[in-house]
């Protein structure tokens, strides 16, 4: 059987070390086949040649990783990002959809995201456009979100979420333009996400964006009609709190 190939790029020799090491000993079948410790390192090797995966750090000392991706263009590797930053930033890859390590790491997490290389597209420009905003904190600071479906990778604008759907560990999200999204991730998870961006958890089964809100029926045990005319219930314990909502609303 063929070897995946793969490059591993970090600063920090320890850490560089250290991932080839593992990758080596757990993970015969993947061959290190390059190293670099710098933007301009690594962007010389994947010039020349192109790993099934690409282990990435963000930060380097001459520039971030996002650099290295504008400078080979037309990199086709499975990337896993290998960081040591904070709870923003895993939330920024949440965001984007992207699977990450987090430093430091466990044998179990870089088997886990070598597993999701194996079986996932390379991700699209679109996707690490929402990771670079949000890691660098630009005027588009999480004001997209990456969905993954059964059939592809959608990015789409916060504003046009109107609210989301709870079906077991699926999550629909209702858009305004009429469409609707599937996909296999908990509602838990959006709404701890969302949470920052005016989306509120109203039910068990549904998560809300708050500025669509048209009225809030107090009878029939509490419910929120919404710009596109849907009824969604509130629970009782989340009453006082859309309540509170609406009289701060501007």
């Amino acid at each position: 059987m063929k070897k995946l190939t793969s490059i591993v790029v970090d600063d920090i020799p320890e850490a560089l070390n250290m991932l080839v090491y593992d990758i080596e000993t757990y993970h015969p079948e993947i061959e290190v086949i390059g190293t670099a410790k710098s933007v301009v390192e690594a962007s010389k090797i994947l010039r020349k040649k192109q790993p099934d995966i690409l282990f990435l750090d963000i930060m380097l000392g001459d520039g971030t990783g996002f650099d290295i991706l504008e400078i080979v263009p037309n990199l086709q590797s499975k990337i896993i990002f290998v960081t040591a930053s904070d709870e923003f930033a895993i939330k920024a890859f949440k965001f984007a959809a992207i699977d990450y390590i987090l430093k430091p790491y466990s044998n179990e997490d870089l088997a886990i995201s070598i597993k999701k290389a194996k079986a996932q597209i390379t991700p699209n420009k679109e996707q690490l456009t929402v990771l670079q905003n949000s890691i660098n904190k630009t005027t588009n600071y999480k004001q997209k979100i990456s969905l993954y479906t059964s059939e592809k990778i959608i990015v789409i604008e916060l504003s046009e979420i109107i609210y989301c759907k709870s079906d077991n560990n699926y999550t629909t999200f209702f858009l305004k333009s009429k469409k609707k999204i599937l996909v296999s991730k908990t509602l838990k998870y959006y709404a701890d996400m969302l949470k920052e961006h005016n989306f509120l958890r109203v039910h068990q089964s549904y998560l809300i964006n708050s500025k669509y809100i048209k009225e809030f029926i107090k009878s029939d045990g509490g419910y929120l009609i919404l710009n596109d005319n849907s009824n969604i219930p509130v629970s009782v314990r989340k009453k006082n709190e859309v309540i509170k909502i609406l009289s701060n609303l501007k």
